[in-house]
C-alpha cells in the first residue's frame, strides 16, 4: 500500500479489496454471517407474530384496548412506514459514518422498541413502538447488506447474501409456531402470552448485539474515508487467523486499486451516479423490487382469508399452513444460492423470477377450475415461493453490488424503501379488496397481477442483469474515488497501480462499469 498527498485528500494505492476477495471460507466468515445475518430471523419472527396474534390482542382481557383491524391495518402500516423512513435515514448515515457504527445503532433501536412494545398498555403506545421497531429494522437492511457484501469473498458473495436474506423465513416459521403457543390460554394468560413473544425478540436481539461487537468495520469503507491504517490492521488480522486455521500461507492477491480518499459524497452526486451513470441498473433495481413485492402480496397478504373462505380452514390453524409456506421460502435461497455464483446472476435472477411467475399463473388456473384443496393450494404456493424467494433475495444482492462503494448503503435503502412501500401500502390496498370479496374470479385476478409483474421483472433481468458472479465489487462498479488511470496517478506523485485499468498484468480490475448494463 502506498499513499500520496493530493489536494484535499490522499491518493492511495491498495490491494486490500483483492486480499479480502481471495480469502478462502473460514470460521471468521461464519462469525460475520452469525453476527450480521441472523437479524433477518428476528424480522421474520416480528412480522409473523404480530399478524398471528392480532385476534388475541383485540380480545377482552388482553391488556390492550385495540381492534384486530388496527393491529393488521394501522400498526402494520406504521411498521412499514418506519421501515421505509428508517432505511433512507440510516442508509445515508451508513455511507457517511460507517457500517459498524450503524449496524450497532440500528439493532439497539430495534431492541429498545421491541422491548417497549411488550409493555404496551394503550393503543397509541403500541402504534408508536411498532413504528420505531420498523425504523430500526429498515436501517438494518442498508447497514447489514453493505457490510456483508464488503466482507464476504467474491466467490461466495451471491450464495451467502441470498441465504442470509432468505433466513427471514426461518423467523417466519418460528413466529408461526410461537404464536400457536402464545395463543394457548391453557399455558399463558391472555395478557401475558403476546407480551412474551415480543420479549423473546428482545432477548434474541441482545444476543446478536453482543456477537456483533466482534464484527469489524468494513476495510473498504475505511479505505475511502482516510482510515487506511485501520483497514490494514483489520485485514492483516483476518489473514493471520485464516492462515492459522488452514496451517498454510494464503495465495498472493491479484490486482490493486488506486483511490483518492474523501470524507463524504453529496446527495446530488449519489443521484447522478445511480440515475444517470447507472440508469439501466436503476431500472433493473426498480423492476426486481416491484415484481417480488406484488407477487408476495398476491399470496401472503390474503393467504389466511383464502384458506378460511374457500376451504373452511379454522382461523386458529392457518399458522400451520403458513409455517409450511415459510419452509418453502427458505429452501429456495438455501438450495439455489450456490448457482448464483456458478451458473451466474443473469441466468438465475431471470429464471427464478420467470419460473415463480409462471407457476403462479398455473396456480391461478387450477384455483379457477376448482382443482385445489387447502393442502394442494399450499403445495402450489410452496413451489411458487421456492423460486420467488431466491429471486427476491437476489434483488437485495443486486442493488447492493451493482452501484459504487460510496453509494452502496443509500442505494440499498432507496430500493428497499421503494419495494417495501409498494408491497406494504399499494399491495395490501389492491389485494385486500380482491381476496376479501369471497369470489373465485377476484382471487384469480390477484394471483395473475402478481404473476404478471414477476414475469415482467424476469424479462427485464434477462436483458439488464449484471454478470457480477465471482467479480470484485470494485470491478462491478468502480468506486467514485478511484483514480481513472496510470497517467493521472503519475501526475499526482504516487506509483502507478499494478491493477490500473489497461495496464499489463492487471488483476481483477476492469474498465469503468458504467459501460456495462
Amino acid at each position: 500500500m502506498s499513499t500520496a498527498e493530493a489536494g484535499t485528500g490522499r491518493t492511495l494505492t491498495t490491494d486490500i479489496p483483492a486480499r479480502l476477495d481471495r480469502l478462502p471460507w473460514s470460521r471468521w466468515h461464519w462469525t460475520i454471517v452469525i453476527g450480521l445475518g441472523t437479524v433477518w430471523i428476528l424480522d421474520g419472527l416480528e412480522v409473523t407474530v404480530v399478524g398471528n396474534i392480532a385476534s388475541r390482542l383485540s380480545e377482552p382481557g388482553s391488556g390492550l384496548d385495540i381492534s384486530s383491524g388496527q393491529v393488521t391495518g394501522v400498526a402494520a402500516a406504521l411498521y412499514v412506514a418506519g421501515a421505509c423512513l428508517g432505511a433512507l435515514f440510516w442508509g445515508r448515515l451508513t455511507d457517511r459514518f460507517g457500517r459498524k457504527n450503524l449496524f450497532m445503532i440500528t439493532l439497539a433501536v430495534y431492541l429498545a422498541a421491541t422491548a417497549l412494545t411488550a409493555v404496551s398498555w394503550e393503543a397509541w403506545w403500541f402504534f408508536l413502538f411498532r413504528f420505531l421497531t420498523g425504523f430500526g429494522i429498515g436501517g438494518e437492511y442498508a447497514a447489514i447488506n453493505s457490510a456483508i457484501d464488503e466482507l464476504i469473498p467474491a466467490d461466495y458473495r451471491g450464495r451467502v447474501d441470498l441465504i442470509i436474506n432468505g433466513s427471514f423465513w426461518l423467523g417466519a416459521v418460528g413466529g408461526s409456531l410461537l404464536s400457536i403457543v402464545a395463543l394457548d390460554t391453557g399455558l399463558l394468560a391472555k395478557d401475558v402470552g403476546w407480551r412474551l413473544t415480543f420479549a423473546l425478540g428482545t432477548v434474541l436481539a441482545l444476543v446478536i448485539l453482543l456477537v456483533r461487537r466482534h464484527v469489524p468495520e468494513s476495510p473498504r469503507w475505511l479505505l475511502i474515508h482516510g482510515r487506511d491504517r485501520e483497514a490494514e490492521e483489520i485485514v492483516s488480522g483476518i489473514e493471520r487467523r485464516v492462515e492459522e486455521e488452514r496451517g498454510e500461507p494464503l495465495p498472493a492477491p491479484e490486482g490493486e486499486l488506486e483511490i483518492h480518499q474523501r470524507k463524504s459524497v453529496t446527495f446530488l452526486e449519489i443521484a447522478r451516479t445511480v440515475f444517470g451513470r447507472y440508469r439501466r441498473r436503476a431500472v433493473l433495481g426498480f423492476s426486481l423490487f416491484i415484481g417480488q413485492a406484488f407477487l408476495y402480496n398476491a399470496i401472503t397478504f390474503g393467504f389466511g382469508a383464502i384458506l378460511t373462505t374457500f376451504f373452511d380452514v379454522p382461523s386458529g390453524h392457518t399458522g400451520y399452513y403458513f409455517a409450511v409456506i415459510a419452509v418453502g421460502n427458505f429452501c429456495g435461497p438455501l438450495l439455489l444460492g450456490k448457482l448464483f455464483d456458478t451458473v451466474g446472476r443473469r441466468v438465475m435472477i431471470s429464471s427464478t423470477y420467470l419460473l415463480s411467475g409462471l407457476l403462479l399463473f398455473g396456480t391461478a388456473w387450477l384455483f379457477d377450475r376448482g382443482s385445489l384443496n387447502a393442502g394442494t393450494l399450499t403445495a402450489c404456493w410452496c413451489a411458487v415461493l421456492f423460486f420467488a424467494s431466491a429471486g427476491a433475495s437476489s434483488a437485495y444482492l443486486t442493488v447492493s453490488e451493482i452501484f459504487p462503494m460510496e453509494t452502496r448503503a443509500m442505494s440499498i435503502a432507496f430500493f428497499y424503501a421503494l419495494g417495501t412501500a409498494a408491497g406494504g401500502i399499494s399491495g395490501p390496498l389492491l389485494f385486500a379488496d380482491l381476496t376479501g370479496t369471497g369470489r373465485v374470479g377476484d382471487t384469480v385476478l390477484a394471483f395473475c397481477i402478481g404473476a404478471a409483474l414477476m414475469c415482467a421483472a424476469g424479462l427485464v433481468a434477462a436483458f439488464l442483469a449484471v454478470r457480477a458472479e465471482r467479480r470484485s465489487l470494485e470491478d462491478i462498479a468502480r468506486p467514485l474515488t478511484a483514480v481513472a488511470g496510470r497517467a493521472k496517478a503519475a501526475a499526482q506523485g504516487t506509483r502507478p497501480s499494478r491493477g490500473t485499468p489497461g495496464s499489463p498484468g492487471s488483476g481483477p480490475t476492469a474498465p469503468p462499469a458504467a459501460s456495462r448494463p
